[in-house]
């Protein structure tokens, strides 16, 4: 017989009908009462067994984890927390759970614990939540852009530009470590590699993405991105999504406008359609807040800080005015900041982002017109700067509880000055001709920004730690699974 899902069991308005479910036990109780999951909703069926006519051998194959298929009568139910209910009339062991040896048993389990096992960890209420939105919120981004004639492009994986000009990149080659190729000098000498030539795994497909920007109008590029830096924090993955809109004719401020109802499309679509989901983080959210200190515990529940970035537009501040805030705030005066603003100049942390947005401005900020020396090459020089003071068109969006979520720019379309910012940095014309060529034929003014996915989805999860909101984290020293 073709079974139902449990979603559609509890949404059920019709009964006394037979139906069949299949799925994972979460808990069996008084040899009576089976809760089953299906990873289709947070929400459990109960399928309630005519013990005294089952075999005792089913009945001890009921355990939680077991894969099972109930046959019954789907009826209004007797008790409380669920409208509807399974009269078990038939029961078939589908798959064996050896409750010695399942490590997910029904119990509060710790995030670390859950981590060394991922591959199971999606049976807990918590990651089959996070993991459905994470299915919605990958949804709406196609969603969004495709609704907007945006053309979905697939950028290399493989390449042999580094976009961030920050060097840490995964080396990608197929030359034997033992007897590796040297040249005279004795370097690596990769003209006898796959390629030809030194090549990584992808930081960024923007460099890419601009040049069919410059094609096809508005193009985006949604897909996996790597970076090598030692970093064990609970903000870093060696191995994450990107979000990359390119979009020809647009300057800094048609950027930020489509970056800010970018970001509140997708949260409102996930508000919309999962409800369950979003409503069971936010009681765990609660719930992990209460073991904080008063102070350290956050302002607002989760759905309000989602609601929040809907209801409020972004407050635009330029980098020079954010860091004469920053210097002549208590915090910094006191010492409060583990890094001090003493100059304008200086590379914002996530505790001077998060003061802007939490504490002065109260609403979601966009920072626009950061300094030249610490933002990348590609990045369109402003006019009539001072020397020294030199600022690019930049922009970073800052948001509650997360600092940073967005990083963009007007990209520099003139080709004289492009060069000569590729000289500054060392960065060989040779090694960028094909992006150069952008700007030798049909340059033009566009704009664009990155998005990291996990970042979004840890913010309207309201998870902590970025390695709870993919499926098989890659961090230093750990590529499990």
């Amino acid at each position: 017989m073709k079974h139902t899902k449990v979603i559609d069991l509890l949404k059920s308005t019709k009964t006394l009908h037979e139906v069949t479910a299949k799925g994972w036990v979460r808990t069996f109780r008084n040899n009576q009462f089976i809760a089953l999951n299906d990873g289709s909703t947070i929400n459990n069926i109960q399928c309630v067994v005519d013990f005294e006519n089952t075999a005792e051998e089913t009945l001890k194959r009921i355990t939680t984890g077991a894969a099972i298929s109930v046959t019954g009568i789907l009826q209004e139910s007797q008790g409380k927390g669920q409208s509807v209910e399974i009269q078990v009339t038939k029961i078939k062991i589908l798959g064996d759970s050896n409750p010695e040896e399942y490590p997910i048993q029904p119990k509060k389990h710790s995030l670390e614990f859950l981590r060394e096992n991922a591959h199971l960890r999606v049976r807990t209420n918590a990651f089959g939540a996070i993991m459905r939105v994470r299915s919605v919120l990958s949804f709406a981004v196609h969603n969004y852009f495709q609704e907007r004639g945006f053309v979905y492009v697939n950028t290399p994986i493989i390449t042999g530009s580094d976009a961030e000009g920050a060097g840490e990149m995964f080396k990608v080659t197929a030359l034997p470590f033992d007897k590796t190729p040297r040249t005279e000098e004795g370097t690596v000498n990769y003209k006898e590699d796959f390629f030809g030539k030194e090549t990584n795994l992808t930081v960024s497909g923007q460099l890419e993405a601009e040049t069919y920007a410059m094609a096809l109008g508005q193009v985006y590029t949604f897909g996996p991105t790597f970076r090598a830096e030692n970093s064990n924090t609970s903000r870093h993955l060696a191995e994450f999504w990107m979000i990359e809109p390119e979009v020809a004719f647009n300057d800094l401020d048609a950027n930020m406008d489509l970056a800010e109802d970018f970001i509140q499309y997708v949260i409102k679509y996930v508000l919309e359609k999962c409800q369950d989901d979003l409503a069971f983080l936010e009681q765990r959210l609660l719930e992990e807040e209460k073991s904080k200190p008063q102070a350290d515990r956050s302002e607002m529940s989760l759905l309000q800080k989602l609601n929040f970035v809907l209801e409020n537009n972004f407050k635009r501040v330029s980098y020079t005015e954010a860091i004469d805030i920053l210097r002549n705030c208590t915090p910094n005066k006191k010492g409060k900041f583990n890094y001090i603003i003493k100059e304008w100049g200086a590379d914002l942390q996530s505790e001077h982002e998060r003061y802007l947005v939490e504490k002065h401005f109260k609403c979601p900020v966009i920072l626009f017109d950061y300094p030249a020396n610490i933002k990348a090459f590609y990045m369109r020089l402003n006019d009539n700067t001072e020397p020294g003071k030199e600022t690019v068109r930049a922009m970073d969006i800052l948001f509650p509880g997360i600092g940073e979520i967005v990083g963009g720019s007007q990209r520099e379309e003139r080709y004289d000055v492009l060069v000569k910012k590729m000289h500054a940095l060392g960065i060989e014309e040779e090694e960028l001709w094909w992006y150069l060529d952008t700007r030798k034929f049909g340059s033009a003014v566009h704009s664009g920004f990155g998005l990291g996915f996990e970042r979004l989805v840890l913010f309207v999860t309201g998870m902590s730690n970025i390695r709870d909101v993919i499926p098989f984290p890659r961090t230093p020293m750990n590529a499990e699974f």
